[in-house]
């Protein structure tokens, strides 16, 4: 009789409805999670592709080429007309909204007409005396519409015109007039016409210097208000100047009225400190150029001074202390003007530019800063008489024949080329050229500094301390705990490790600004100390260890020897600071970082990018060991194994096996780690003082691209320059990420290919 039971399988039947339907319903879900992560991808892609083209699209209009054409009232092109008025222009200005022209006279007639139709809209004459006539004239400034005329009594007349905005019936009516800001009595310079004159001022306190190619005068005015009958009155002071030996023809005084500068004939140019001695004013006589000087002024803010000659050569100039801190004016750049004569010459109102008009009528315009041409288009069939800019850079008039013509300009950004982003820039003030961020300032004067250098290698630098922090922290880290680590602790280090990623960078911002960059100051040889005791006491003590009987270490079970290093690296770190003390006065008399910034002459500042590197470091961590420490522990068992059984140790196991099989990963993690280190804001933006420069030095700190435009987004005003250039600081930083990412992946595939058959 047999034993063996019979065990009976029901067979399973595909041909169901009910397995049908469950076959259906998974090839369904099948095609629907492939469908799905399809759109997933490609909205990302897309996502990436529209912030790619919006950035670019807020960039595109700051290399836009420059325009000009007639100017159009109701759609209609406004022609030429017939000069307003009699007698020969002297001075051609607008105001604001360029709706009312200024035309000045030589017969002392300030004539106010619409520049859309050369209606007049008023005529002022000036307050002469009978007699007197206008033997020169004087811009003092066409932003503050400021000029002064020179009297063949020798004296001389300081005018403003303003225009006043009135709103009657809801209709905007400007009403111009002229004002007197020194009194409508001239001002007595000597008794001879004034054929030379040149005035600057400001408030109550006023320079006028004027005579003729062999005699100057200088005269100081002084306005108070007497505080009893309220009058306003005038203080007037002349000395005699030291004549240059040079027959002067045209002058200009800085804003600041220390120093005048004197064209001359046979190009000639000199400079006079008004605050030397008499005898020893006269401080350079320079030979400019080969031909004779006929343009001669100063750009906006009055630092600097523009000169064309006669053979249509343009060059700024400003002054510039030399070795041994002497003030020299030094020529600084020129300008291309394709060698044609110069018929006029004006400078804008709020910008660092100028234009030109040629004998051929061809119209130039010039950035100083950015040292570019921005336009040249021929206009006229001829030379101008007179050219005006208004004061928004939006529209000129020209004056030729008798007959003045309206244009409009369009040139937003005339102060961007690829030099002023990149390259040294010889800005005014400076004693070099040199990478310089200064985006705004408070006055209108102010000349931007838009490199962006300074935040790239800020960014580069700050990303590079806080991964050469991060990396052989994290690798090591996550190559120990994904090979070596027993599995009961590897399963309580890697989330708490995972979870300091979840810490808002805001709070390692605010941590690392406000405790710990004033507590490495002050513990600053402690600091260092701990980079060399701490390494140096794991290996004492693994070596010691390493020297135990076997009875004694195999009481720790394998994999939880890190544990016994917890308590060594506190002892390591209490030690380096009861050492730091002793240490610091005996090697660098009692204060390290002060004999880092006295005898090594290297700056500190209490916010660098040490402090930096440690932050951010401990941001980037989690992220370069979670990817590495996944790519390790993902390596198949096999090829371990194999390896150890073919008598490898499991450090060749490790270096020749392991690691090349998670090669791609790790390698992987670590440009994620740096697009991380890149694209931070929050530490930087608190950590790093914020200060633009090109330092290598640790000790000092930085701005990078991503805090540049969280700081100064929110106060750009909505399509200005600087407004622009932030958008391009952001496109920077995407192309740099996209580039690295781009590399990282093709350097990834590589590895993967070549370590895929192992």
């Amino acid at each position: 009789m047999s034993n063996e039971a019979t065990v009976s399988v029901p067979e399973l039947d595909f041909n169901t409805p009910s397995a049908r339907r469950k076959r259906k319903m998974r090839a369904f879900k099948d095609k629907a999670a492939t469908v799905g992560i399809g759109i997933g991808g490609i909205s990302v892609i897309v996502a990436i592709l529209l912030i790619f083209f919006y950035l670019l699209y807020e960039v595109m209009p700051l290399f836009r080429s420059a325009t000009v054409e007639p100017w159009q009232q109701n759609g209609q092109v406004v022609s030429p007309y017939a000069l307003p008025g009699q007698g020969k222009t002297l001075y051609l200005a607008m105001e604001e909204q360029a709706e009312i022209g200024l035309r000045l006279t030589d017969a002392a007639e300030a004539i106010f007409f619409d520049t859309r139709s050369g209606d007049i809209v008023r005529q002022q004459s000036l307050n002469l005396p009978a007699g007197v006539s206008i033997s020169s004239f004087a811009l003092i400034s066409d932003a503050r519409r400021l000029f002064a005329l020179g009297l063949s009594n020798g004296k001389a007349l300081v005018v403003r015109h303003d225009y006043k905005a009135s709103y009657p019936d809801g209709v905007r009516v400007l009403s111009p007039e002229l004002s007197y800001p020194l009194g409508t009595d001239p001002i007595p310079l000597g008794d001879s016409p004034l054929e030379l004159l040149t005035v600057n001022g400001d408030g109550d306190n006023w320079r006028l210097i004027g005579g003729n190619a062999s005699s100057l005068t200088r005269t100081d005015v002084e306005l108070s208000e007497n505080f009893l009958s309220g009058e306003v009155e005038t203080s007037i002071e002349t000395t005699g100047l030291a004549q240059p030996n040079v027959k002067a023809t045209k002058l200009l005084l800085m804003p600041d009225r220390r120093w005048l500068l004197i064209a001359a004939q046979g190009g000639k140019l000199a400079v006079s400190d008004l605050q030397a001695p008499n005898d020893a004013s006269i401080t350079q006589i320079i030979n400019a150029t080969n031909g004779d000087i006929e343009a001669f002024e100063l750009l906006l803010g009055g630092n600097s001074l523009m000169l064309a000659d006669s053979k249509g050569r343009v060059s700024q100039w400003f002054l510039v202390r030399d070795e041994q801190g002497s003030w020299q004016l030094t020529p600084i750049r020129s300008f291309d003007t394709d060698g044609g004569t110069l018929s006029s010459f004006t400078t804008e109102h709020r910008r660092k530019g100028f234009a030109t008009l040629d004998s051929e009528g061809t119209l130039k315009l010039f950035n100083t800063t950015a040292q570019r041409t921005v336009l040249s288009e021929k206009l006229l069939d001829g030379p101008a008489d007179q050219i005006a800019y208004a004061p928004r850079s939006n529209a000129m008039l020209l004056e030729r024949n008798d007959t003045l013509s309206f244009w409009a300009i369009h040139n937003e950004h005339p102060d961007i080329s690829w030099s002023a982003l990149w390259d040294k820039v010889w800005y005014e003030g400076y004693e070099e050229p040199a990478y310089v961020w200064q985006s705004s300032a408070a006055n209108n004067d102010f000349e931007p500094k838009y490199s962006l250098m300074p935040l790239a290698f800020g960014t580069l630098k700050a990303a590079f301390y806080a991964m050469l922090l991060a990396t052989p922290l994290a690798i090591c880290g996550a190559i120990y705990t994904a090979y070596f680590m027993a599995p009961g602790l590897r399963r309580k280090v890697k989330p708490v490790i995972e979870l300091m990623e979840a810490l808002p960078t805001v709070i390692l911002g605010f941590l690392a600004g406000l405790w710990l960059a004033p507590f490495i100051e002050l513990n600053l040889a402690a600091v260092f100390l701990i980079l060399l005791v701490i390494p140096a006491s794991i290996l004492a003590f693994a070596f010691g260890w390493a020297q135990l009987p076997n009875r004694i270490r195999f009481m720790l079970p394998d994999g939880w020897d890190a544990a016994l290093l917890i308590p060594v690296v506190m002892l390591a770190t209490w030690l380096s600071f009861a050492l730091a003390g002793p240490l610091e006065n005996l090697l660098f008399g009692g204060d390290l970082r002060l004999w880092v910034s006295q005898t090594m002459g290297i700056s500190y500042d209490q916010r660098n990018a040490l402090v930096v590197g440690i932050a951010m470091g401990f941001a980037v961590i989690p992220t370069i060991f979670s990817i590495t420490e996944d790519a390790i522990f993902a390596v198949p068992k096999s090829l371990s194994y194999g390896s150890l059984a073919l008598g490898a140790t499991p450090w060749q196991t490790l270096v020749r096996v392991v690691m090349p099989t998670a090669s791609p990963g790790i390698f992987s993690a670590v440009m994620i780690g740096m697009g991380r280190a890149v694209g931070e804001t929050m530490i930087v933006l608190m950590a790093t003082g914020n200060t633009p420069i090109m330092d290598v030095n640790i000790f000092e700190g930085m701005r990078t691209l991503a805090a540049n435009i969280a700081v100064e987004m929110p106060e750009s005003e909505v399509g200005s320059t600087h407004f622009r250039i932030l958008f391009l600081a952001a496109f920077v930083l995407f192309m740099f990420t996209f580039v690295v990412n781009t590399l990282a992946e093709s350097i990834r595939q590589h590895l993967r290919q070549k370590y895929g058959s192992l």
